[in-house]
């Protein structure tokens, strides 16, 4: 008998952890959350920063300490972006005992599974930065490095953010056309310049990672025929398309493969980014289709749990309608078993 197989454990301990959030589930073998929660994010994640969290869920599903918490853990997590980081933290938490099997991936295999209706497809992440994976029906994958400028990506809402400003910058001496983004930018900081803006960023006045929160901005100059911001949307689009692009023909995927555009910025459903992004992915793949995800990436890492598992389909439908609900994810909720 396996252990998904006791009624006294539940079947998934899912973890989907961000930089900014870390959600928690205890899932059932036949799809019901039994117990939901979020805890603080981590950049770069370990089993000492994962224990804490696991013993609260455990404690508010009253499992007693020392007991399994689950069957199995599917955790996907920001920060572990290599293959070899993935084993290392599989190996430390599988050593803290909390579930009989283990599996550690990075975030946006939590995004693919969520947004598709099989265990296989294509997803795409424009967030805070960009990443792509890819799985094929027989289980291959192929990812990015995904490590910003030095891994040759471009894009994402910290790249646009400094994009905006030096766009706004050069506008302001000479060196680059005129755009409403230099008053945009001044305005969005409380200055009288997008220099003075780019100064205050450069000496930490305006906190880390001010240039993040400008991506709005773009759009809306962009909706009003700014040239320079029209040009950075279609360059978004682009890098989103090419990603997609690059891991279809890696995999040899055809016909009606899902491809999941997700991440704050493509999550915001704009078409002047959405709509650039699924004519060039119909140009390439007549057959391919664009998902946006209607349940949040800890549901994806939850069926990538019960996929584990081979549970029955019902049991996905299950989880699938539970998170469909907008609270329930984020919502404290209790259940006994055993």
């Amino acid at each position: 008998m396996t252990p998904a197989a006791h009624d006294d454990v539940p079947a998934v301990l899912a973890i989907d952890g961000g930089n900014s959030k870390t959600d928690l589930a205890l899932v059932s073998a036949e799809g019901a959350v039994l117990v939901a929660m979020r805890g603080p994010g981590s950049g770069a994640p370990t089993a000492d920063s994962l224990a804490p969290m696991v013993e609260q869920i455990a404690a508010a599903a009253g499992i007693h300490p020392g007991r399994p918490v689950a069957a199995h853990l599917s955790a996907c997590l920001a920060g572990v972006d290599l293959p070899e980081q993935e084993e290392a933290l599989a190996a430390a938490v599988a050593v803290r005992g909390w579930t009989a099997s283990t599996r550690v991936l990075n975030d946006s295999f939590a995004l693919l599974r969520s947004g598709i209706q099989r265990p296989w497809g294509v997803a795409v992440v424009c967030g805070a930065g960009m990443n792509c994976v890819g799985v094929a029906p027989d289980g291959r994958s192929a990812r990015f490095l995904a490590l910003g400028h030095s891994s040759g990506d471009w894009g994402g809402g910290l790249w646009l953010g400094n994009e905006i400003v030096g766009a706004a910058v050069r506008a302001e001496d000479g060196r680059g056309p005129a755009t409403a983004l230099s008053v945009l930018v001044a305005r969005h900081f409380g200055r009288a310049t997008a220099h003075e803006v780019s100064l205050a960023g450069h000496v930490g006045a305006l906190g880390e990672e001010p240039f993040v929160s400008l991506t709005p901005l773009l759009f809306e100059a962009a909706r009003e025929a700014d040239p320079v911001a029209i040009a950075l949307v279609e360059r978004q689009a682009d890098e989103v398309f090419l990603m997609a692009r690059t891991v279809i023909d890696r995999l040899g995927l055809a016909g009606d493969v899902e491809v999941v555009l997700g991440g704050g910025i493509l999550a915001s459903g704009d078409p002047l980014l959405t709509v650039p992004v699924e004519m060039r992915l119909k140009e390439h793949s007549p057959s391919a289709v664009p998902r946006y995800p209607e349940i949040p990436p800890i549901a994806g890492a939850a069926l990538l749990g019960l996929d584990h598992l081979g549970v029955p389909e019902r049991a996905h439908a299950r989880l699938r309608a539970a998170y469909s609900r907008p609270t329930r994810a984020s919502m404290p909720t209790r259940a006994s078993w055993g």
